[in-house]
């Protein structure tokens, strides 16, 4: 009988890595609760034309990495390649920003059908935030304050850093292009295949491509930001002066131009050296024409994305981990099978007078001395046993102690040794 194995690039999270998980989870909803945002539950399945017409035809989502497929109603539906689109669309479809602004918060799968490699997976974990209704620059560095205490809540602040651009409106890169495409065609013969599809599609991905042998050519590339109206320029300006009255370091970089076609004016990534090839573990910025694709009202956004599989890969390559453990508090063995309905009634017992401890009650049938040895590796504080002649033992892992106790002091001497 063959194997059955997991689709290629969709992987189980197992019990033993649960807990770092429901730790960074824990604490990036704190911060975010402090900073006031709520959260919103987004479908996973879309329908294909949301992402067509958000992301843009001619991304690398779209065009090769989605999901697709027809329901059975003939419906072109997929799996949520990303969050914003999803997020955008709610928001308009239920008029979440009648005279209000939005602050919203969602967490959940996304697939995207690229080469599984370390810290990229065909399905992924993404936590995203996504404001509506606010124009200013302020709201920038708000979601770049919020990123900030996130890492630094998670002991990664000091291996990543922060790099900021401006893309400018639509107008002002449409003005940059020309410039950029007849630069490119100047240099035709030194673009790889990707980018001279891209030339024709998107060509300020281009300014992104890590091909070493077209760095230089690169870097003398006319730069967006020399492209600025003075609103732009203003926004930009406004942003990093946020950013220094905050303390928070960052590097102008020319050449941020991120991965999907609705940025305009701020975006910026947080970015390690300790995952090699992977190393954006946060992206965002504004995207205020995004909503207009959906409705005839003109709503200013902005909001980021960050990678759960790739931080908590930064958490780990740094030496951190979660302080939660997995471990019981305490477990109930007993010496007989025959008493295991009494076994399950007093660890029941010990759950409602001992609230904040986790009890775990030994089923197995094994002998007495197998079910003290697997509690001894589960790491608990405490076993409890139910001998044959009904009397209960105590053993005090931490304190090497063993008493014999009835029911009622056994939680007892337990909650007076917590």
């Amino acid at each position: 009988m063959s194997k059955i194995q997991s689709i290629r690039g969709m992987r189980s999270i197992l019990p033993e890595e649960t807990p770092i998980w429901q730790w960074l989870e824990s604490k990036v909803r704190a911060i975010t609760w402090r900073y006031g945002y709520q959260e919103v539950r987004l479908p996973i399945l879309e329908p294909v034309s949301l992402f067509e017409r958000a992301v843009g035809e001619a991304t690398d989502i779209v065009s090769k990495e989605m999901y697709n497929f027809l329901d059975k109603s003939g419906e072109h539906i997929t799996l949520r390649p990303e969050g914003t689109s999803g997020c955008v669309r709610a928001v308009v479809e239920n008029n979440m920003c009648y005279n209000t602004t939005q602050r919203l918060w969602y967490q959940g799968p996304m697939f995207r059908y690229e080469r599984p490699q370390k810290g990229r997976l065909r399905q992924f974990t993404q936590f995203g935030v996504e404001t509506f209704g606010m124009p200013g620059a302020d709201i920038d560095a708000e979601l770049i304050y919020m990123t900030w205490d996130i890492f630094k809540a998670l002991n990664v602040d000091r291996v990543i850093r922060l790099e900021i651009n401006s893309l400018g409106t639509l107008p002002e890169r449409k003005e940059h292009r020309v410039e950029l495409v007849s630069w490119f065609n100047q240099h035709r013969a030194l673009l790889d295949e990707d980018s001279l599809r891209r030339l024709e599609t998107n060509p300020l991905r281009i300014l992104d491509s890590k091909n070493p042998e077209m760095q230089e050519m690169i870097e003398g590339a006319p730069r967006l930001l020399d492209f600025l109206g003075e609103e732009s320029r203003q926004h930009f300006d406004t942003l990093r002066t946020l950013l220094d009255n905050a303390g928070i370091e960052y590097i102008v970089n020319p050449r941020l131009v991120r991965g999907l076609d609705y940025y305009t004016r701020t975006v910026f990534e947080w970015i390690t050296d300790e995952l090699g090839s992977q190393g954006t573990v946060c992206g965002g910025g504004r995207y205020d024409g995004l909503v207009e694709l959906f409705s005839d009202k003109k709503l200013p956004a902005s909001g980021f994305a960050i990678g759960i599989e790739r931080l908590l890969l930064l958490i780990q390559s740094t030496g951190g981990n979660s302080p939660v453990h997995n471990h019981p508090d305490i477990v109930v063995t007993c010496e007989n099978p025959e008493q295991n309905i009494d076994a399950l009634l007093l660890a029941n017992t010990l759950r409602q007078h001992l609230p904040g401890q986790k009890i775990l009650s030994d089923f197995s049938g094994l002998r007495l001395k197998r079910q003290h040895s697997n509690a001894l590796k589960s790491g608990c504080r405490y076993i409890v046993t139910l001998n044959a002649d009904q009397h209960i033992g105590l053993w005090d892992l931490k304190g090497d102690s063993h008493q014999i106790l009835p029911a009622d002091e056994i939680w007892q001497t337990i909650n007076r040794q917590h």
